[in-house]
């Protein structure tokens, strides 16, 4: 009978018999380093069984990094009701090949992982002048003020951005730092406001995605966002 052991890693487990090919979890380390996996559940070797309980005490099972890759794109569709907004993204997991080189060993005397020498840390070298000059009391303080500005304050009563499908507690407080208080505001931006507003929140596209605009709009008109025009009677 060929020996064998019953390993897990990353959240996985793996039937492993010495120069076996495995895919795991990505795990640390460069092409050539040894690795050790703890968590042995079972060993069989011949007519010899050992079950663990669940694990094999100071059990392990070595091996060696054959190739640090990724594995095959995933592609995730995602579509929004009630609009036509479509947005395709793609993953690919990150995994590691091992090469099991022995079944037996004591988890307490594993081998080290091969890593490479730490570089000596390098001293920095400043100027005279730099490390001596003092901080200047009218020197302005760094600012977390936003570098765009739309209103310094609302005109008239603010309306509430939260009406608009998207748009929370948080997200609002967030537009009325950048002096947007309006509808009207929010339905006339251009496409360079659209951007630099997107810049300077990380929106990362969430106001053209949810169709901000088309809401600010109606809600500015005194309609329902959620209305479609084009299924009115």
């Amino acid at each position: 009978m060929t020996a064998y052991a019953v390993i897990k890693t990353g959240g996985k487990q793996y039937r492993v018999a010495e120069n076996d090919l495995i895919v795991v979890e990505k795990l640390l380390g460069d092409a050539g380093d040894s690795v050790v996996f703890d968590d042995v559940l079972m060993r069989v070797n011949g007519g010899d069984v050992e079950v663990g309980a669940p694990l094999i005490a100071n059990a392990s099972v070595a091996g060696e990094i054959a190739e640090q890759r990724r594995a095959d794109k995933i592609r995730i569709v995602k579509k929004k009701a009630r609009t036509n907004d479509r947005k395709t993204m793609g993953h690919r997991q990150h995994e590691t090949v091992v090469r099991i080189t022995s079944l037996t060993g004591d988890a307490s005397a594993k081998p080290k992982k091969q890593t490479k020498p730490k570089a000596a840390p390098e001293t920095k070298q400043e100027a005279p002048a730099a490390q001596s000059a003092p901080k200047s009391s009218d020197a302005p303080a760094q600012s977390e003020t936003p570098t765009i500005r739309f209103l310094d304050a609302p005109e008239g009563e603010a309306d509430d951005l939260k009406k608009i499908g998207g748009v929370g507690p948080v997200i609002e407080r967030k537009l009325n730092d950048l002096g947007i208080y309006h509808f009207h505001q929010i339905a006339e931006f251009s496409a360079e406001d659209v951007a630099r507003v997107d810049d300077v929140l990380n929106f990362k596209g969430r106001i053209e995605r949810e169709n901000w605009q088309d809401q600010a709009a109606k809600l500015a008109r005194g309609e329902d966002p959620n209305t479609d025009a084009a299924g009115e009677d």
